[in-house]
């Protein structure tokens, strides 16, 4: 069955795919949900993040829910993953992100936390800070390499993108020309070595926001050529064919993050072409937050949205986009989606 988690400020909604229409489910009520993901090979297994109120697990396609256990020592959890390469028994290895910045990882579903403290000693550590809030930073984003267990990827909000080849034991810092502000990583099962980065960084520098590796994060490249808007927030990658892409983009963060400014859109690119804005189906661009973006691996060709508008869906690898038929709650179209998960459950 798809299933559709979003991540809002006041919750986790759930939409599960009937005949003919999207059954939609309210979890975790009065948590603001800042991030979910699921196992892939045991995609009951679920794990959402909360902003001051920590990780939450469930071992049941959340028809329960429960604190993860003792380990992780900030209630801000900022970015959560599950390994498919690496397993320990019955689970995927689950790595957590939080603020203040630092990274966790747990080898049995949660129950126990090892924090990662080499994290912290890169070079490039004190420098870390967060605009909003330059007391301090965050783990934005966390991507695993499909194909080398123990090989990720850790985005600092802001001032890195970091990688690790040992499971986070040890650190090489920032490239150069890596991504400063990375809000979205994409790491696709082919080509081997290809990292996507959604980044703030063309707010400063237009042109910038798109950042590219093809030889896992030794070196970037920044193809920016057709994107109007250059603050880039979502990103999803086709996985039937993974040099489509789209991106979420606004001009700048009070766009993509303000109800009162709002003003995003979504742009697609196929291979080594130009982006391209799509706008079939969507709302019109005023109004709209920056969209959080996502694929399923069992629908090649399929993208879903979600923002402030309601929950969208493109059959044909972002082309076109058709709004789900769901009551979208009032409330939401005054705040964005945090975060967006859709998998095949039971």
């Amino acid at each position: 069955m798809t299933t559709i988690y979003i991540a809002l400020p006041d919750g986790l909604l759930v939409l599960r795919r009937k005949p003919g229409h999207w059954q939609a489910q309210s979890q975790l009520e009065g948590l603001p949900t800042y991030c979910i993901a699921a196992d892939p090979l045991q995609p009951e297994h679920l794990y959402a993040g909360t902003f001051g109120r920590g990780l939450w697990r469930s071992m049941d396609a959340g028809a329960s829910w429960q604190p993860a256990g003792d380990g992780i020592r900030s209630p801000q959890i900022m970015a959560v993953v599950v390994s498919r390469a690496e397993r320990v028994g019955a689970f995927g290895v689950v790595y957590a992100g939080t603020e203040p910045s630092a990274l966790y990882r747990s080898e049995d579903g949660g129950k126990t936390w090892q924090e990662l403290t080499s994290l912290l000693t890169l070079p490039s550590a004190p420098t870390w800070s967060f605009p909003p809030r330059p007391y301090t930073s965050h783990v934005r984003a966390i991507g695993l390499d499909p194909h080398q267990a123990g090989r990720l990827y850790v985005a600092i909000e802001a001032g890195a993108l970091v990688r690790s080849f040992d499971g986070g034991q040890t650190w090489e810092d920032r490239k150069p020309d890596g991504p400063f502000d990375t809000h979205t990583l994409g790491l696709p099962h082919q080509p081997p070595g290809r990292i996507y980065s959604a980044a703030g960084d063309g707010f400063m520098q237009p042109g910038q926001g798109f950042v590219e590796s093809r030889d896992g994060g030794d070196t970037w490249e920044r193809p920016g050529a057709g994107l109007q808007h250059h603050y880039l927030w979502g990103l999803a990658v086709d996985p039937g064919s993974p040099e489509t892409l789209v991106v979420s983009a606004a001009d700048g963060p009070q766009q993509a993050h303000n109800p009162l400014s709002a003003a995003s859109a979504i742009y697609r690119r196929v291979s080594e072409g130009s982006w391209q804005q799509v706008q079939d189906g969507l709302p019109a661009s005023r109004g709209m937050l920056a969209s959080q973006l996502s694929a399923n691996e069992a629908e090649p060709g399929v993208f879903y949205a979600a923002n402030n508008q309601g929950v969208y869906r493109s059959a044909d690898a972002g082309l076109t986009w058709e709004r789900l038929d769901m009551a979208w709650p009032e409330q939401e179209h005054r705040s964005r989606a945090e975060g967006l998960l859709v998998c095949e459950v039971g």
